[in-house]
């Protein structure tokens, strides 16, 4: 089907009726290059929906152009971007006038303004106004068009948090998915603005994105930074720096401390051109932690999430159950803390990876990842998870095995006690009836003969109150938790939700999905 061409509200609106599929927007200005290429083939790649419908916009903002920048030179040339668009797998472009977007004028239109906490970071600090402007045009293209999905690059990093943000606060239903900075050969970022560049300022321009390598390199390799050499080699080709700086990667502050994730971020000058780039700076790889009651499917999730992204999959839930079934086992009583705290001394506990990749849990060398599931380990593994020894043993290890990063770990206190820095942290839960419903099917499956769903909705009801109840480590929401009710969802939407947090945390510059 041809590329459809699109200029007035009305011929949007006509052909958005003619769609049966939802909608992925992506917006530029025009000045079209491999890196909206990319974007617009992810968006055509990457989408669970059937016959994925990619509008790109074209529309060159001027609130987001202060009064000496280059409005007037921006690139323009819609045959150009067109064919570039087709060529990527586009549906449509859609390149208004300013009366298009803002009948009788921008004066006429409410004005989005940035919280001066991310306006005055990077950017924002010289250009007074421009994410305001930014902001502005995106909540009337969102209202315009009501796609399902918008589509940004990672390169315009403090933008694309502006715009998370703002989706946030407003509750727009839109879903945003970025993707990384999309380079030549050379590393050299994809802007509207390269066409500027003289061959000779283009050969200088390099030393951009390599000292900012060189940065990330040493730090990968000592954990030590060293922003003075990257700021030499900058000047040495003769690009005015404006800013060169570390920050955290979300709030946009200066930071000293890398401990959590890091934007080390620059702005320079080559010539009259202004260009942008970044890294980020991370000392371990990424963790998700994955919290909730009993019985919210965080097992079955967490197995697959870790799947998807790449990570281990630590399922600590296991662990207590193992111990739970050791101790049910040897005939100890669940009260007799010398004799569990002897058997703690000797505890052998491993997760190993079946033929078929199943994970299979070991205690001391006998494979017990099915009788771990019974509804006799069920009915005792909460009072042995709140002995303090147990929980601490089990932490140590949890801990231990942790500490490089790369999992996902779930249970009931992984995000508050086991790893309270994890960098994405979701609460996991349902209704008591749909996790009693769960439970049924769950034991019918395994063989189990299974009480009535009303019996097991009281069980887990009660299960609730004494995990949140009890002492030590009990069951809470974290604080910075995304919290995620799967009443009505099937493991492939909540895989999916899943996803899209851990991207909106994680860029795949750090993280690239397999």
């Amino acid at each position: 089907m041809p590329l459809k061409i699109l200029h007035t509200k009305s011929e949007l609106e006509a052909w958005i009726n003619e769609q049966n599929s939802a909608i992925i927007l992506i917006p530029t200005m025009g000045g079209l290059h491999a890196g909206h290429q990319f974007l617009i083939r992810k968006a055509k790649e990457t989408s669970n929906v059937k016959d994925t419908i990619v509008l790109v916009s074209i529309f060159v903002n001027q609130l987001q152009f202060s009064k000496n920048e280059d409005f007037e030179k921006y690139p323009r040339n819609l045959k150009r971007d067109s064919e570039l668009a087709c060529i990527s797998g586009a549906d449509a472009i859609w390149a208004p006038n300013v009366s298009e977007v803002f009948p009788g004028g921008e004066d006429y239109h409410f004005k989005i303004k940035v919280p001066l906490t991310l306006h005055k970071q990077l950017c924002g600090a010289n250009r007074k106004g421009h994410f305001d402007g930014v902001a502005t045009v995106i909540i009337r293209l969102i209202k315009l068009i009501q796609p399902a999905t918008l589509i940004l690059g990672e390169k315009d990093w403090q933008q694309l948090i502006i715009i998370r943000k703002l989706f946030q606060e407003l509750s727009i239903p839109t879903k945003i998915e970025s993707y990384p900075t999309f380079r030549d050969n050379n590393g050299f970022a994809y802007s509207s603005r390269n066409s500027y560049l003289s061959n000779i300022e283009k050969q200088q321009a390099l030393s951009l994105p390599q000292s900012l390598k060189e940065v990330r390199d040493e730090f990968n390799t000592t954990k030590k930074i060293n922003l003075d050499k990257a700021a030499a080699k900058l000047k040495e080709n003769d690009l005015e720096i404006e800013y060169l700086k570390i920050v955290d990667a979300y709030t946009l502050k200066e930071r000293e401390d890398t401990n959590s994730l890091c934007l080390l971020a620059a702005a320079v000058r080559c010539g009259t051109t202004r260009l942008i780039d970044h890294t980020f700076l991370m000392k371990r790889k990424p963790i998700i932690a994955i919290d909730g009651p009993a019985g919210a499917g965080k097992s079955t999730v967490t197995k697959e999430i870790a799947k998807k992204l790449g990570l281990i999959y630590l399922d600590t839930g296991s662990m207590y159950r193992a111990v739970t079934y050791l101790i049910q086992r040897d005939f100890i009583d669940p009260e007799n803390k010398e004799m569990i705290n002897n058997m703690l001394k000797n505890l052998k506990l491993e997760f190993k990876t079946s033929n078929k990749g199943n994970q299979k849990i070991i205690i001391n060398d006998i494979d017990i990842t099915e009788e771990i599931r019974s509804p006799e380990v069920t009915a005792l593994v909460s009072k042995i998870a709140s002995i303090e020894s147990v929980r601490k043993a089990l932490t140590i290890q949890q801990k231990s095995i942790g500490a490089k990063g790369g999992i996902v770990a779930e249970g009931r206190d992984i995000g508050t006690v086991v790893f309270p820095d994890a960098e994405v942290k979701v609460f996991l839960t349902a209704s008591p009836k749909e996790r009693a419903r769960r439970r049924y099917l769950d034991l019918q499956k395994r063989g189990y003969q299974s009480p009535r769903i009303e019996v097991l909705e009281r069980e887990i009801k009660e299960r609730d109150l004494q995990d949140s109840q009890r002492e030590i480590a009990p069951l809470m929401k974290p604080e910075d938790a995304i919290e995620l009710i799967t009443d009505g969802m099937n493991i492939q939407k909540v895989i999916t939700e899943l996803t899209q947090i851990f991207r909106s945390k994680i860029p795949e510059e750090i993280w690239p999905t397999p």
